[in-house]
């Protein structure tokens, strides 16, 4: 390998395809072309850069949420769920933290839960009756 290696780079350029200059649309290109008296071809656009079309029906959409009547909601936590986990806590002498430790979740899961404003997970619940050594579930 005594043969030096010589690259050859050639410089690329990249452009942004545009009009070319014949082609121009631009007013003034279009006011030269009046004055030799060359064809000129000019296209309207209407509702060029705005939103009108996708909006020109608003009535629809509101009327259809007006007549909605299904309530949405996500499930809660059940009061007798939540009495359960505050009354094995208090006989366990556990804090919400300290039981949150326990489970490996935040103490804030523990708040929601007592306070009713968690979705209930069933692992989670299940994790709260092994810590505290109580059923808290109801039977359906």
């Amino acid at each position: 390998m005594s043969g030096h290696i010589a690259q050859d780079w050639e410089p690329v350029v990249i452009r942004k395809k545009g009009v070319a200059a014949g082609q121009r649309r631009d007013e003034k290109a279009v006011n030269e072309a009046r004055r030799s008296g060359g064809p000129i071809e000019t296209i309207k656009k209407f509702n060029a850069g705005s939103n009108k079309a996708a909006t020109s029906t608003p009535g629809i959409n509101t009327k259809k949420l007006d007549d909605e009547t299904e309530e949405l909601a996500h499930e809660r936590v059940p009061t007798d769920l939540k009495k359960n986990i505050i009354q094995a806590r208090t006989e366990k002498k556990l804090t919400q933290a300290q039981l949150a430790q326990l489970i490996n979740e935040k103490p804030q899961v523990i708040q929601e839960y007592e306070s009713g404003k968690a979705i209930p997970n069933q692992q989670i619940i299940s994790k709260l009756e092994r810590a505290l050594g109580a059923k808290l579930r109801n039977k359906k």
